[in-house]
């Protein structure tokens, strides 16, 4: 059973932590970037991707195009994604 990832090469991972209360423990503009994403983000894989983004020394919105650019690369390793040429078509 898939439940709510869809159809996906990648690989799932069990969380050890209350997912919700870590979610409302992020700060919000992280909070608001996930709520848009992508891919079905764990709290604590956001967290460390804008803890390494904020340490670099970026701000918040350069932090969240970090994040957008992982995503991106992580979508592009899942075999089950809509090629490249077809995409701009939808």
């Amino acid at each position: 059973m898939t439940h709510n990832l869809g159809s996906t090469s990648l690989k799932r991972k069990r969380r050890s932590a209350d997912p919700m209360r870590s979610y409302d423990e992020l700060p919000a503009p992280l909070r608001h970037w996930l709520a848009k994403a992508a891919l079905p983000w764990s709290p604590t894989s956001a967290r460390r991707e804008w803890n390494r983004a904020r340490a670099k020394g970026l701000s918040p919105e350069d932090a969240l195009s970090f994040l957008s650019q992982a995503e991106a690369s992580t979508l592009a390793r899942d075999r089950f994604s809509i090629p490249n040429n077809l995409k701009t078509n939808i």
